[in-house]
């Protein structure tokens, strides 16, 4: 069976390794343009171009996906499949239209829930014990095909998104492989149609959505930094200094109203209201959370142990959105 596979992160990795692992003749692959990443702006290979590259499997990377020339590729491909895997393109009718097995996608959600960009990040902000993996026959719409099959995939309660989406990549990749033989074979697996009426969204992130909002309950804090662990991290402002948050705890009970007092000292959403050896503790809307690992501007990741043995940190101290704020509510 003739493959072209779609895909560019390191998520899609497992996806294609497993088809070539397997014996499917994976005849081109496709990829987003190489972008220029990192401090030095340096055009990065993809890790999905990688792996081809290196089994001598050729790629394109249009910069349109209804480019002439590239759909000329397509076509002299003579694909019995294209299989997508973290792709971030809709594909056009003429190419979901080219392959007579379809199109397939492995979607790191289990749909109709979190359809769109970033499914692995939202379940985890969004404190979701569970998620999965759907592989779904694509159509013009935005993750709204037909369901070939899914496998449900539990979520540790520390797990950051970064972490699960490992996991689930390697689900990907054997739930496609057994999905693609049973879809080739005929008769074995039954598209059915999501349903309209469950369908949630996981919108792209961006940067600012990193910014922390310490009025917001202590566990929702804690779960929006799994979630946007490793990108685009959480981060807050801490006497004019960008401070990102990696690791917290939630303090229990986590019933703390605003307005308690130590020391003689209000205690409003971002004010630190202990500090001991290990953790740095402050009030949120809802609760204390007990930060355990931070990154000041300008420095590596660190526990907050080892920045404590260097800095002075106090009660009453209050964090804020902006480096100009001297706190925030």
């Amino acid at each position: 069976m003739r493959i072209v596979f779609m895909g560019t992160p390191a998520f899609a990795v497992p996806t294609l390794q497993q088809l070539l692992n397997t014996g499917f003749a994976v005849v081109g692959v496709v990829c987003q343009p190489d972008r220029p990443s990192g401090r030095g702006k340096k055009t990065q290979v993809g890790p999905v171009k990688a792996l081809a590259l290196s089994q001598g499997i050729p790629v394109v990377q249009p910069e349109k996906m209804k480019d002439p020339k590239f759909i000329e590729t397509l076509r002299a491909w003579e694909p019995d499949a294209i299989v997508v895997a973290a792709f971030g393109r809709i594909l056009p009718k003429i190419i979901l239209n080219l392959p007579p097995k379809g199109c397939l996608n492995v979607h790191g959600s289990l749909l109709p829930k979190y359809r769109g960009a970033a499914p692995i990040q939202w379940a985890v902000i969004l404190g979701e014990s569970e998620t999965g993996i759907t592989i779904m026959l694509m159509d013009e719409g935005m993750d709204t095909g037909a369901i070939l099959q899914q496998e449900v995939i539990p979520i540790g309660p520390d797990e950051t998104a970064g972490e699960l989406a490992s996991r689930m990549a390697q689900v990907g990749g054997a739930l496609l492989v057994s999905t693609l033989r049973g879809w080739v074979a005929g008769a074995i697996i039954t598209p059915f149609p999501q349903n309209e009426s469950e369908a949630t969204f996981a919108p792209i992130l961006k940067k600012e959505d990193g910014l922390m909002h310490w009025d917001q309950q202590a566990r929702s804090i804690a779960n929006r930094i799994r979630g946007l662990s490793p990108w685009p991290g959480v981060y807050t402002f801490l006497q004019g200094e960008r401070w990102g948050i990696w690791k917290v705890e939630v303090e229990a009970p986590e019933t703390t109203g605003i307005g308690r007092t130590t020391f003689g000292i209000l205690q409003v959403p971002a004010t630190i209201t202990a500090v001991t050896k290990q953790a740095i503790c402050v009030q949120t809307g809802q609760g204390n959370l007990k930060l355990l690992e931070i990154q000041p501007e300008n420095k590596k990741r660190m526990n907050v142990s080892d920045y404590l043995a260097g800095h002075r940190i106090e009660v009453g101290m209050t964090f804020s959105m902006a480096k100009n704020q001297d706190g925030v509510i």
